[in-house]
């Protein structure tokens, strides 16, 4: 038995189906779509995907892949040139937003915008005094009910000349340095 010569109807049916609808249907609903008995479907797909078994559908199947492929690839010029379609027809049905949007869109893909974000991470040593006084407001506000027996003008202080001397020393500085202080919490609502 030697290697049919030319494709039969259900498995150019088969192929179609499979490229079409690649990643909605599977291999085995294709099958049964183009006609294959269902009891028999999956082993029929496994089977015409088979480069052994079937080269001619293989490589019918490779083909329509490479077609959908430039039918539908994505280059520069097809990008710019459908998001000038998109704009003239929101401008044409006066929908200003969307024609804004697909302009602003069709700016960023030629590279008109940059977008920038910078993440600042650093030591508290690097802050400013009032950059710090802030960060200090911020956690005592935060923390407040459970450094109730504390002052907190003793606490800034003592924060703010902790910093000083690291800022001072660069032996510290470059050191980690962490100091656990030992504030006891309230035990019950009646200490609080």
């Amino acid at each position: 038995m030697g290697v049919p010569k030319r494709l039969t109807e259900m498995q150019m049916k088969f192929a179609n189906e499979l490229i079409a609808n690649e990643g909605r249907k599977s291999a085995f609903e294709c099958a049964v779509i183009a006609g294959y008995a269902a009891d028999r479907a999956r082993v029929t797909a496994s089977e015409l995907q088979s480069p052994k078994m079937y080269p001619l559908v293989v490589q019918y199947i490779g083909e329509l892949r490479t077609e959908f492929q430039k039918k539908y690839e994505i280059t520069f010029e097809n990008h710019i040139a459908e998001l000038a379609k998109l704009r003239n027809d929101a401008r044409d049905k006066k929908a200003w937003s969307a024609a804004v949007n697909a302009e602003i869109a069709r700016g960023k893909a030629a590279g008109l915008y940059i977008e920038q974000k910078i993440i600042r991470t650093g030591k508290l040593d690097d802050l400013s005094e009032e950059e710090l006084d802030k960060r200090i407001a911020e956690t005592l506000d935060h923390y407040s009910p459970i450094l109730n027996a504390i002052d907190v003008t003793e606490f800034k202080e003592e924060i703010k000349s902790n910093q000083q001397k690291i800022r001072l020393d660069p032996k510290k500085r470059n050191k980690l340095t962490t100091e656990v202080l030992d504030y006891s919490l309230p035990s019950t609502e009646s200490d609080i």
